[in-house]
Order: structure tokens, then sequence, then C-alpha cells
């Protein structure tokens, strides 16, 4: 199935990996969101589980494993042309993990990879929705 202008929503996966004080971000490198900053993650694939799918991303964009994974919320990330057609169109579900070590680095789509302080949001032009997943995650995790 094509990503652009897909004939239904591609399922996503996204992973909140926390430490105390932040949050693990990655630059993604290509549409529809390049350049912008975000969580790690990317599309499940087929026969793949979605906590299989949230491991597999972490690892392709960061390097870095986890331990347990607490889903913690849905989020449409719906993209339109001028037209008005669905030009991408992703139903993500975001995991909840706490960091357990090693240094990240980019791999994959991503071009950059930053550890966000939960007061620097505004710095990373953070999505708000990215925003309320880690709030959420945060919660989740007691961090």
């Amino acid at each position: 199935m094509t990503r652009e202008y897909p004939p239904r929503p591609i399922v996503g996966i996204g992973v909140a990996v926390l430490r105390p004080g932040a949050v693990l971000l990655v630059r993604r490198g290509r549409p529809p969101n390049r350049g912008a900053w975000s969580l790690p993650g990317g599309a499940q694939e087929l026969g793949e589980t979605a906590e299989a799918a949230a491991r597999r991303e972490l690892m392709e964009e960061t390097g870095l494993t986890v331990g347990g994974l607490h889903l913690a919320a849905t989020v449409d990330s719906i993209h339109r042309d001028p037209d008005g057609r669905v030009r991408y169109h992703y139903t993500i579900l975001d995991f909840a993990a706490a960091w357990q070590g090693g240094a990240p680095r980019a791999g994959g789509d991503v071009t950059e990879v930053a550890w966000a302080d939960f007061a620097a949001f505004d710095d990373f032009a953070l999505w708000d929705e990215a925003r309320r997943v880690v709030a959420i995650a945060r919660r989740l995790l007691a961090l």
C-alpha cells in the first residue's frame, strides 16, 4: 500500500521514551513531516504486533532498546493536499517506555535525536498531540 494517497489509514507506532526530566525526540527525514521533531516510530508491518513494531522502530531510529511498553494513547495524523484530498493518514498507537541506558543515535529516516527537557518543547516546535502523549506517558511511568 502506498503511503501517499492511501486507500485507508496506515497504522503507525510511536514510543515516548522517558528519562527523569526529558523525553527522546527524533527529527524526521522524509515527508509528511520532514524536518519536524517527533516521538520515534513508524509504520507497523503486516504480521507484526504493535509492540514488536514499537521495538523495531525504536531500534531502527535511535539504536535503543527498552523494557516494558505501556499503551499510552492513539493519535490521528491526517494531512490533506490543497484540493482537500487525504494525502497521508496515519492512526498512531503511542507507547510509553522508561529509558534503560545507552546513547541514542539517528538511524533509518531520522536525521537527529535529542533528549528534550519537559519544559523545552517549544524549542522543538513539538506538535500538541505529541505533548499530550508525553504527558500521559509521564503519568503512566511516574516520571
